[in-house]
């Protein structure tokens, strides 16, 4: 928007730092709000970091973690439902867990 060598180039990244700091920890603290309370926590603490990673390293950092945490929790999960590697199940064959039938 401004040039660095406008008069109210600091007073204008100033101002964006704080609507940014102000609106993302709005979403932050709404998030953290909704851990106790019902609502998609896990999806706005993330939203509030990513808008204060739009200007502070910290957030960027805390996103970060947050994102590899994450993965490794999917990761995890789905290793623990019985897919592998290759995305099969169990028995590594169709994809179908269940035990054969037996003859009678």
């Amino acid at each position: 928007m401004f040039d660095d060598k406008h008069p109210l180039f600091g007073t204008y990244k100033l101002a964006k730092r704080i609507v940014i700091g102000i609106v993302g920890g709005s979403v932050l603290v709404v998030g953290v709000l909704m851990i106790v309370l019902p609502g998609p926590a896990l999806v706005v603490i993330p939203v509030g970091l990513g808008i204060l990673s739009l200007e502070f390293a910290w957030a960027r950092i805390w996103l970060k973690k947050a994102k590899t945490k994450a993965e490794d929790m999917a990761r995890n999960f789905s290793n623990k439902n019985g897919s592998n590697k290759n995305g099969s199940g169990k028995n590594g064959k169709d994809g179908n867990d269940r035990d054969p039938p037996r003859a009678v």
